[in-house]
């Protein structure tokens, strides 16, 4: 490590409550960072990541102040900086990348324009020509495709993974010193965030340039990190080298976080950790993980600890950190089993399903026409057991929602034939179903922030399901819901809050219960997990397994990571382009991929372990619409044998495992040419430590 960039001393920052007392958000947080180096920023939501990052280029929130301490960008307190000279470095020697670059980006001006702004604002490039070739040079930088047409693009015409590009590149427009990055990847499907983590790691050994990365995602972290430092309840409690942090963690938050998360290699949904951090100013006056620790004395609820050098080069706050390794896993949940699937009926029967945003013009309409538009999602067939969870995996625009969407009735089937219990017909839309079927199919939404009226409280979003299909009065209505808080874990203090005064995976929690008032009999679990912290997710994972083993309750569990879908799965249906290329047993598809797809997929999933580098990586070129013919995978596959794969469907091949793939080549050859990947990853990977 160089001289130090950034230098944080003693800082404190916080707010004055409407009672007058001050509630501190950061606290006396010590910290160096130096030329070159790549730091990974973790904790739950709430400790104070983004705060942190954002107090190193001299920015609070609006009624947030210093309470004591400083930040200093080379020797310099940013906090004592005007506002011309801190213009002068935030997006010059200081430069973030937001976590929704989709958000940040201007929706009307072109894409050269916007990185242009950037240049001419942070370079000393002073003639059009220069600045044109310096936009074409930051696009080609940040692999873009095809950089001089991609300038002349809007935001809505980019990939979510494009547009990240685009927000890196005019965070290096001004050559920064400093790059801090908050979430860069969180709402990024795993081939995409590889593909910009492996970016990230490529301009930091090029530039040199020091990187702060704010994330809950410790496997992403991974990826990219030489040091991680670790917050709790706006504390700095853990800071040292990555590899040690992730094998040894020497506090327990850290090891808690860790055990948390799902792992790809393990079918189990795994413990989570119990409570959640102090809200600002209630950490108390000794360690503010005391509450949540297995390891917590009395010392440790009178005493703060200090940030303590260990003999491994790290700095821990725990009184009892050399006996962290000693403490003894958690079990791993387990839940009560009802009958064999295998010898239960199918709940639900898509056959042959194809769906389609597209509508008819107003004279296609007034004539009768129906054109002919390429689907969005196609030939899906699909039979789900009662009581198992079917997961649904597959890249941002796969169409995983789109066929949710459609048995919950909000996107009617364009053709095909969707039936519930063998006789319900599910094609039609959700205003014209049965009440009764209405309720016995349930629709959890990925963001609880949107699904959830802000202005009702706890008890009046659980009555609206009641009351409708079960017509419960006022006194059977708080009992009913006292006991599906209970049910997800929350208690009776909860009926009367707002959504704004929940954590997001209380929001989750009161979203699932809402679901199960209804009674259901299948579950439609889209994303529900995507944007909690690891602890939570464990939660909220444990929560739905022991509901589907209390009522027997059938899911379609959606999502982008899957490793979740690892633990709670029975079976997987592989999507690319709307289209399933890969269908079975969730043991056989995760130990044997075998469709190419499959095999990008599990190998750019980011785990928390540096061992485990990146798999067989498909091309970055995202596919608005499959080919006309051939496999839908043709231009990306790595795997790609020729014309066959471009004029020619694929046909199915059943394996010996219970499952069956789509693709061109024989199993056996897959097999081989698999086997030598992964011995490649593996040298590789020992010849790297």
């Amino acid at each position: 490590m160089g001289e130090s960039l950034v230098q944080v001393k003693n800082l404190s920052v916080g707010y004055t409550s409407q009672a007058g007392a001050t509630l501190p958000i950061l606290r006396n947080i010590d910290l160096a960072i130096g030329e070159g180096e790549t730091i990974g920023l973790v904790g739950e939501s709430g400790c104070g990541k983004s705060t942190m990052a954002l107090a190193m280029m001299g920015y609070l929130k609006s009624g947030i102040r210093v309470l004591e301490g400083e930040s200093l960008f080379r020797g310099v307190n940013v906090f004592n900086m005007d506002e011309r000279a801190l213009e002068d470095i935030r997006g010059g020697n200081l430069a973030l990348i937001p976590q929704n670059a989709g958000q940040s980006l201007t929706p009307t001006l072109r894409i050269g324009r916007q990185i242009g702004e950037s240049v001419r604002l942070h370079s000393k490039l002073a003639k059009d020509h220069q600045q044109r070739e310096r936009v074409i040079e930051l696009a080609s930088q940040v692999h873009l495709p095809q950089p001089e047409e991609m300038l002349e693009r809007y935001p809505h015409e980019l990939s979510g993974g494009q547009q990240q590009r685009v927000a890196i590149a005019m965070a290096l427009a001004g050559e920064p010193e400093v790059l801090l990055l908050d979430e860069p990847t969180t709402g990024l499907d795993v081939t995409t965030q590889a593909h910009i983590l492996g970016l990230l790691r490529e301009l930091a050994a090029e530039t040199g340039t020091a990187m702060i990365y704010v994330s809950h995602d410790l496997g992403a972290i991974a990826r990219v990190s030489n040091r991680i430092i670790v917050m709790y309840a706006g504390e700095l409690v853990l800071d040292g080298p990555a590899r040690r942090v992730l094998k040894q963690p020497a506090h327990p938050y850290a090891r808690g976080l860790l055990l948390s998360i799902p792992r790809l290699k393990e079918a189990v949904v795994p413990a989570s950790m119990p409570g959640r951090p102090p809200p600002p100013g209630r950490a108390g006056q000794g360690c503010g993980f005391a509450d949540r620790c297995p390891m917590a004395g009395q010392r440790c609820r009178d005493e703060r600890p200090l940030l303590e050098p260990t003999t491994s080069r790290e700095l821990v706050r725990c009184h009892f950190h050399d006996r962290v390794e000693q403490l003894t896993p958690p079990e791993p949940p387990h839940w009560r089993r009802g009958a064999s699937r295998d010898q239960l009926d199918s709940i639900l029967r898509l056959e042959n399903v194809a769906i389609s945003y597209a509508k008819p013009g107003i004279v296609d309409q007034i004539l009768g026409r129906h054109p002919e538009v390429r689907p969005t999602v196609d030939e899906i067939d699909l039979t789900i057991r009662r009581g198992e969870v079917v997961g649904v995996v597959g890249e941002s625009g796969s169409g995983k929602s789109t066929i949710l969407r459609a048995i919950a009735g909000l996107l009617p089937p364009r053709s095909g034939s969707i039936t519930f219990e063998q006789a319900e017909n599910l094609n039609t839309p959700v205003d014209k179903r049965a009440k009764n079927l209405s309720r016995r199919v349930q629709l959890i939404f990925q963001n609880p922030d949107a699904s959830l009226n802000p202005r009702h409280t706890v008890a009046q979003i659980l009555a609206q399901p009641l009351r409708l299909y079960f017509g419960l009065g006022n006194d059977q209505l708080r009992e009913h819901s006292v006991a599906l808080l209970e049910g997800v874990r929350l208690g009776e203090d909860y009926l009367e809050r707002l959504p704004s005064q929940l954590s997001g995976g209380e929001k989750q929690r009161i979203a699932v219960a809402r679901a199960f008032a209804a009674n259901p009999d299948l579950v439609l679990c889209d994303e529900v997990t995507s944007a909690l912290d690891v602890s939570v997710q464990a939660a909220v994972l444990d929560l739905l397994k022991q509901l589907q083993a209390d009522r027997g309750t059938t899911y379609i569990f959606v999502s982008h990571d899957l490793a979740v879908v690892r633990a709670i799965a029975d079976r997987v249906a592989v999507l690319y382009q709307g289209r399933i290329c890969e269908m079975g047993p969730s043991e056989n598809v995760y130990r044997f991929p075998s469709q190419p797809y499959t095999e990008v997929l599990l190998g750019a999933v980011p785990e928390p372990d540096l061992d485990a580098g990146p798999g067989l990586v498909a091309k970055d070129v995202p596919d608005l619409f499959p080919p006309d013919k051939g496999c839908p995978f043709q231009r990306r596959c790595p795997r790609h044998i020729g014309d066959i794969c471009d004029n020619e469907t694929p046909p199915w091949q059943p394996t010996e495992l219970g499952h069956a793939i789509r693709c061109h080549i024989p199993l056996a050859e897959l097999h081989r040419r698999q086997e030598q990947s992964a011995n490649a990853v593996t040298a590789k990977s020992e010849t790297g430590k």
